[in-house]
């Protein structure tokens, strides 16, 4: 038998040709296919200004930064998420406060955040969780009124859908990844999407270190103008090559959402009837492109988490631990506060299920075989 991944990016002779294109222009570094993959990517998801960045932590700090939190402000995130979620506000000297989680759809929720705002409070991180769409409406709801900034941490969500409208569309401010373990991928690479002009303006000053002219700009100038570095700034750019594979994956998104769904609906038709598992779903307000797939295990299945994950590793099939907790990893320690039931339940109880572009009716069977041969088994 073949391994199975839990996940692998749909790449091929489009993207070849893209990164040649650029090689052979001469210009690999930020430059204009970076500004084109900007434009596409704002189009794409309803936004009016997008920022590449070279990831989404930094698109994730960047985002904090032009919406004004400062050294010595809170900033609330969900535990229930990647680390990175968690380390942003760090980088400014702000601190993560950590709040619970919706245990259906792994996301925050307008009182789960109500319930961790101090009076420190000047943003909210809400992650829409494996692309999983977060119900930001209600979150701004609680955050709106207090002046209290939303940024919606979007890593996971390109094809997702929130009311009818791309994710991201109704934020102030969001964060985006082209991680390999996404669906649209740079191999690594961020966005920044704002309705604020001047977020944005800053947002691309500070990805390269504050210059008040372009590194485009000056190169492309036969005298280059001088330039100045208004405030402390960061080395953050994608380059042209990454943007080159951006535009070509972003044509795909229609098709690549379409086949997940599409797995994502026979997976849950065939464990529907396995008791003790039960896989994430769409919630009442929009749909999932389902970066992950992920399963809760519990009674009456007879295996735990760790016990179905060496049962499905036993099939050479790769699945993954479900979402980390950050606020139980060393790094973050000192900023737990009370116990996060939701948040540590689904962390210590999930696992994620391979799913990919290119996953075979066969592959797809053999997941859920190796899941029906485990509930038909008992610890022994």
């Amino acid at each position: 038998m073949s391994r199975i991944n839990v996940m692998q990016p749909w790449l091929g002779a489009e993207e070849i040709a893209a990164v040649t294109d650029v090689i052979s222009s001469g210009w690999i570094a930020q430059g204009p296919r970076v500004a084109a993959f900007e434009e596409a990517f704002a189009a794409s998801q309803q936004a009016d200004h997008a920022v590449a960045v070279s990831s989404c932590t930094a698109a994730l700090h960047l985002a904090l930064l032009v919406a004004g939190v400062e050294t010595g402000d809170d900033v609330v995130v969900p535990s229930f998420s990647f680390v990175a979620t968690a380390n942003a506000p760090t980088y400014i000297g702000a601190r993560p406060v950590f709040a619970d989680i919706d245990p259906l759809t792994g996301n925050v929720t307008g009182e789960t955040i109500r319930s961790a705002l101090t009076g420190r409070t000047s943003a909210v991180v809400a992650v829409d969780q494996g692309g999983v769409p977060v119900d930001l409406a209600e979150i701004r709801a609680v955050c709106d009124p207090l002046g209290i900034v939303v940024v919606e941490d979007a890593a996971c969500a390109i094809g997702s859908t929130y009311r009818g409208q791309p994710v991201g569309a109704d934020a102030e401010i969001a964060a985006w990844s082209f991680h390999p373990r996404k669906i649209v991928t740079t191999g690594e690479g961020g966005m920044i999407t704002t309705s604020r002009p001047l977020w944005a303006a800053r947002a691309r000053r500070l990805r390269e270190h504050s210059m008040s002219v372009s590194a485009a700009e000056r190169h492309g100038s036969v005298l280059a103008p001088p330039e100045e570095y208004t405030e402390v700034g960061f080395n953050y750019r994608m380059t042209d090559l990454q943007a080159a594979v951006g535009l070509v994956q972003l044509q795909k998104l229609p098709e690549l959402v379409e086949r997940r769904r599409q797995l994502a609906e026979v997976y849950a038709k065939q464990l529907e009837d396995i008791p003790g598992l039960r896989p994430v779903a769409d919630p009442p307000w929009g749909t999932s492109n389902f970066q992950s797939f992920w399963i809760e295990v519990s009674d009456p299945y007879p295996w735990d988490r760790e016990g179905l994950l060496a049962h499905l590793a036993s099939y050479d099939i790769s699945a993954r631990r479900g979402i980390m907790t950050s606020h139980r990893q060393p790094a973050h320690a000192k900023f737990a506060g009370g116990p996060l039931l939701a948040s540590e339940q689904l962390s210590d109880s999930t696992l994620i299920l391979p799913l990919f572009h290119q996953m075979s009716e066969s592959e797809q069977a053999r997941v859920i075989d190796a899941l029906r041969s485990a509930a038909e088994e008992s610890h022994g």
